[in-house]
């Protein structure tokens, strides 16, 4: 049972989501990241112990509910829900009863989609205040990824709702131009790393969810359909006002939620002068603005990408629209 909630910290803790599907290598990486200096402040929570040994690090966390490390982090397993685990967590560390972290990597199971684990973490009150979601790190297979986003739509899923792509094993063979069409196509905001050569902390923590632009010149919103998931952008060439946003995002939560992946953006808004804000929605959540001093590049268009399961475009549109009719909405190339 989930209980009290402990105090609320002063300011919220990063938190960081690994996935990557299975056989992937996160749960390699994941023992890199363990042995890393810059990781030992960091809680580690597994939510899949069955094909979990990191050099029997964790052997005892399976017959321990916390367990402290030996460089100083801190594991836990996911036994009940993950809201529960991380309100222990949190109690524990509020308490004094295990080393005071200053961060939490998640690593979810193999089939995990990453949306349903930021929708818990925004949909109960206590966590959203507590936690701050940082980065969504998906790792892929450089050997098996394509024949993988081929066959599983869950990979697919992982790939669609990342921050950064991870690419693993590129030490045994280097990722197919295919595969990376595929990323790119699938998620063409996520910055890929190489697995083999980057720092796992500097991988794992420091995102920058302000960054949507897609990493090619050019980017159709029709190219993407990999298991009825799509990735496009919508442009705003006129700003809206805050309500007129909310309205329009809100109803597509409200109605298609489930289908809602992602939505990351950068928005001005008519009735709020100065900087723009950085946007961000996950499945039926709208998370709060973050209000920028600046724009962060010479690009002052307003901007949103979409990732999303079997809804078209045009259903998105309309819903700006309807918000505003006045707008001028361009859907695709940047």
């Amino acid at each position: 049972m989930r209980g009290s909630a402990p105090p609320v910290p002063p300011e919220p803790l990063p938190i960081s989501v690994l996935t990557g599907f299975l056989g992937s290598g996160k749960t390699t990486f994941l023992g890199r990241a363990l042995a890393s200096p810059g990781m030992t402040d960091t809680a580690v929570v597994i939510n899949e112990f069955g094909a979990v040994g990191l050099d029997h690090l964790l052997i005892e966390a399976a017959d321990q509910e916390v367990l402290e490390l030996p460089n100083g982090c801190v594991c836990c397993a996911v036994r009940q829900d993950l809201a529960n685990t991380l309100y222990g967590l949190l109690r524990r560390r509020a308490t004094g009863e295990i080393r005071r972290f200053s961060r939490i990597a998640l690593e979810t199971s193999g089939l995990a989609e990453p949306s349903p684990i930021l929708y818990t973490l925004s949909a109960d009150a206590f966590l959203e205040a507590s936690l701050r979601v940082d980065t969504v790190v998906t790792v892929v297979d450089a050997i098996a990824g394509l024949s993988t986003l081929d066959r599983f739509a869950e990979a697919s899923a992982q790939v669609a709702g990342a921050d950064r792509l991870l690419l693993s094993k590129t030490d045994l063979a280097a990722p197919p131009s295919t595969l990376l069409a595929r990323l790119e196509a699938l998620n063409p905001t996520a910055r890929l790393v190489n697995a083999s050569s980057a720092d796992p902390a500097a991988v794992l923590f420091g995102g920058d969810n302000t960054a949507i632009a897609p990493r090619r010149r050019r980017f159709s919103a029709t190219a993407v359909h990999a298991h009825g998931i799509a990735a496009f952008v919508v442009v705003l060439r006129q700003p809206m006002t805050r309500l007129r946003f909310a309205v329009a995002l809100g109803g597509l939560a409200r109605e298609h939620g489930e289908d809602l992946l992602r939505v990351k953006g950068i928005v001005a808004f008519a009735d709020r002068p100065g900087g723009p804000a950085a946007i961000h929605a996950v499945q039926h959540t709208m998370y709060p603005p973050r209000w920028l001093d600046a724009w962060p590049s010479g690009d002052e268009t307003s901007r949103l990408v979409f990732i999303v399961r079997n809804i078209e475009p045009s259903l998105i549109l309309a819903h700006f629209a309807a918000g505003d009719p006045s707008l001028d909405l361009s859907q695709g190339e940047q």
